[in-house]
């Protein structure tokens, strides 16, 4: 197949669009910058951004599938930033798919959607879980308007499914983990609560296998077709032995410092307050979202993407940490 995947250029979208050479497709990327790691495998590359409307749609054409994981992330900015490309970039997508008959869309989208202040999640699904409310990071309350949109779309002539993949780590990412061993080595990294809160993560190359297999069994008509779908390694852990066991990995020291949710919560709202005050570019340390979601219980049932379309983790979190491990050696393990 002919397939675009936005944000290509980024540690999922890198991921993507290996695996989609290696199984043989041909495959565009539509990302703002150029990367050479794309140029490496043989990917064309789209120079724009999701809130040119003429950009993206001309990306579309001659496409048999679009893999539409670029986005605006982070938990700092304005609303209207995120807007234009969450939301007014994925409208941009589907545009696209219509005007050049895209039979196809996976849209990857992300578990903070269903938010709901400190409301744990155990085993829950698309079906089970509502969407959330009162999001107060425009990450997520953008995030979920996209999702929306997207399932809504899914009629007769585009099939559509969004995937929630929970937290993805692994060797390549360049921002989650190697911040977290940034501030576990100058001693500024605290467990928010206890620590023994689960959470669901995802390894890298279980992500990508997710789109992958959605991608191949999406279709008019398909089980999943106009669903969202958790994606996850299926390992719930405690906060504590997670991120312990991330820092391992990086050679960083482990974290036993604790910080009560009410003094957490506090300092989030007290630098949301701060920051715009001070015209302060980089982003707060804590807000109130990531307060909440740092201190409560959240993991997912992936019964319904193995029924859907046959997705099962294939590498568990004590493999990718070594995988993780040999990465910061420099080494590859079989």
């Amino acid at each position: 197949m002919r397939v675009l995947v936005t944000g290509g250029g980024g540690f999922l979208g890198q991921a993507l669009c290996r695996g989609l050479v290696e199984r043989g497709h041909d495959v565009s990327s539509f990302n703002r910058g150029h990367y050479p790691e794309l140029d490496a495998i043989g990917v064309r590359q789209l120079r724009g951004d999701l809130a040119d409307r003429d950009a993206v749609i001309a990306a579309c054409a001659g496409m048999d599938a679009v893999l539409h994981n670029a986005a605006r992330a982070g938990a700092w900015g304005s609303y209207d930033s995120y807007h234009r490309a969450n939301v007014m970039g994925t409208g941009h997508v589907l545009a696209g798919c219509r005007e050049h008959f895209v039979p196809k869309l996976v849209y990857t989208s992300t578990p903070s959607v269903t938010h709901r202040a400190t409301h744990p999640v155990e085993g829950g699904t698309a079906d089970t879980v509502p969407y959330g409310e009162d999001l107060k990071a425009p990450y997520a309350a953008t995030k979920l308007i996209a999702e929306k949109i997207v399932l809504a779309a899914n009629d007769e002539s585009l099939a559509t499914v969004a995937l929630r993949p929970r937290l993805i780590w692994g060797p390549g990412d360049n921002q989650l983990v190697p911040r977290l061993a940034e501030r576990a080595r100058a001693g500024r990294l605290r467990f928010v609560g206890d620590g023994l809160n689960r959470i669901d993560t995802t390894y890298i190359d279980n992500a990508a296998q997710a789109h992958f297999d959605a991608l191949e069994h999406l279709g008019i008509g398909a089980a999943c077709a106009g669903r969202a779908y958790f994606i996850s390694n299926g390992e719930p852990m405690p906060m504590r032995d997670i991120l312990n066991g991330l820092l391992r990995a990086m050679g960083a020291p482990e974290v036993t410092a604790t910080l009560p949710f009410p003094v957490a919560y506090a300092i989030g709202a007290a630098c949301e307050a701060a920051w715009p005050l001070l015209r302060l570019r980089s982003e707060p340390p804590l807000t109130r979202f990531l307060a909440e979601q740092l201190s409560t219980t959240h993991w997912y049932d992936m019964a319904p993407a193995t029924r859907d379309f046959g997705y099962v983790p294939r590498v568990s979190i004590a493999e990718g940490l070594e995988q993780l491990a040999a990465s910061q050696r420099g080494t590859v393990t079989s």
